[in-house]
C-alpha cells in the first residue's frame, strides 16, 4: 500500500507539473493579456501602461514567468489577484464554501435519485417505467446546462414564482437557513438533472448485470425474499463499479458549475473563473485550474482507495 501511494503521488505530481505548465502558457499565449484591460482605457498613457506591465512581472520571458509562479506555487504563494491585489489563495477561499453547498448538493440528489431509478429500471427490465425513465435519461444528457437553468428560472421564477431566480440568499436579509435552501433548489436541480441521469444509467446496468449471476439465482432459489436479494446481496455488488463514477464525477461537477453559477449569480468558484476570463486575471485563473486539477488527481485516488476496499479481489500495488 505505502509503495502504491508514494507512486500515486508521484504520477500527480507529474500530472500537475504538465497542468500548470500547459495552462500558464495557454493563457499567456492567448492574443490580450493583462494589460489589455488597461489599454482599452482612453485616459492610459503609454508610459503609464509600460510601467503596470513592469509590475506585473510581465514584460519578462514566459519561462522566467513560470519559473517564479511555480516557486511561488510550491511555497503557497499563489501571487496576487491582478483585478483587486488581494492573495489569490485568499480570493479562492471565499468562494469555496458556496460552491461546495451546491455541488454536494446537487451530487446528493443526483446518486439518490439516480441510484432509485436505476434499480427500479433493472428490476423491472423493459417495463414502462424502464422505457420512461431510459427516454428521460437521454433527454437530459442532450439538454444544455445553460438552457435548462435559463428556463428552470422563466417557470418557477418569472411565470409560477414560486423559486428565487438566483443569488445565495435574499438581498438584505439577515442569514436564514430555510432561505439558503430556497434559493438553491433552482441551482442545484439545474446541476443535478443530467447527473441524475448519468447515475441511473451506470446504476442499472451495474444491477443488470449482477442481477443474471448464479448467486443471485441461488438466493432466489432458496427462498429469499426478493427485497432482501435485491439490497444484501445484489446492491452491495452492483455498487462497486459506481464507486469509479463517484471519484471522477465530483470533481468534475466543477466544470457544470461554472454554467450554473453564472446564470444563478451563485458568488462560487465557478463564477470567479467566469469573471477572472474576462479581466485577464491570470493568477486567479491559474490557482483555480490547479485546484479544480487536484481535485480530480484526489477523486481518482479516494475511489480507487475506496474500490480496493470494498473489493476483496482488488489489489493495490
Amino acid at each position: 500500500m505505502r509503495q502504491y501511494l508514494a507512486r500515486r503521488v508521484l504520477q500527480a505530481a507529474v500530472v500537475l507539473g504538465l497542468v500548470s505548465l500547459a495552462g500558464f502558457s495557454l493563457l499567456h499565449l492567448a492574443p490580450g493579456g493583462p494589460a489589455a484591460i488597461y489599454a482599452m482605457s482612453p485616459t492610459m498613457a503609454a508610459e503609464d501602461l509600460d510601467r503596470i506591465t513592469r509590475e506585473l512581472g510581465l514584460d519578462r520571458p514566459l519561462h522566467v514567468q513560470y519559473l517564479s509562479w511555480a516557486r511561488g506555487f510550491l511555497t503557497g504563494n499563489w501571487g496576487r489577484s491582478y483585478r483587486d491585489g488581494r492573495l489569490v489563495l485568499e480570493v479562492i477561499t471565499d468562494r469555496v464554501p458556496a460552491t461546495t453547498v451546491l455541488m454536494l448538493s446537487a451530487f446528493t440528489v443526483a446518486v439518490l435519485l439516480g441510484l432509485a431509478a436505476g434499480i427500479v429500471s433493472a428490476v423491472r427490465q423493459y417495463s414502462l417505467f424502464d422505457h420512461l425513465a431510459t427516454s428521460l435519461a437521454m433527454v437530459a444528457l442532450s439538454i444544455p446546462t445553460f438552457w435548462l437553468g435559463l428556463m428552470g428560472i422563466y417557470v418557477f421564477a418569472i411565470l409560477l414564482r414560486v423559486l428565487p431566480p438566483g443569488n445565495i440568499g435574499t438581498v438584505g436579509a439577515d442569514f436564514s437557513l430555510p432561505d439558503r435552501l430556497w434559493h438553491l433548489v433552482l441551482p442545484a436541480g439545474t446541476l443535478g438533472v443530467v447527473m441524475v441521469a448519468t447515475w441511473s444509467r451506470y446504476t442499472r446496468a451495474s444491477m443488470l448485470e449482477v442481477i443474471r449471476a448464479d448467486y443471485i439465482r441461488t438466493a432466489h432459489a432458496k427462498g429469499v425474499a426478493g427485497g432482501a436479494v435485491i439490497f444484501k446481496h445484489a446492491l452491495k455488488n452492483a455498487l462497486i463499479p459506481l464507486v469509479t463514477l463517484a471519484g471522477l464525477q465530483l470533481p468534475l461537477v466543477f466544470s457544470g458549475a461554472l454554467v450554473t453559477e453564472t446564470i444563478f449569480t451563485w458568488p462560487g468558484m465557478g463564477r470567479l473563473f467566469v469573471d477572472s476570463i474576462g479581466y485577464r486575471d491570470y493568477p486567479v485563473l491559474m490557482g483555480l485550474l490547479m485546484f479544480t486539477a487536484l481535485l480530480v488527481v484526489l477523486g481518482n485516488l479516494v475511489a480507487d482507495l475506496v474500490y480496493g476496499a470494498i473489493d476483496p479481489r482488488v489489489r493495490l500495488a
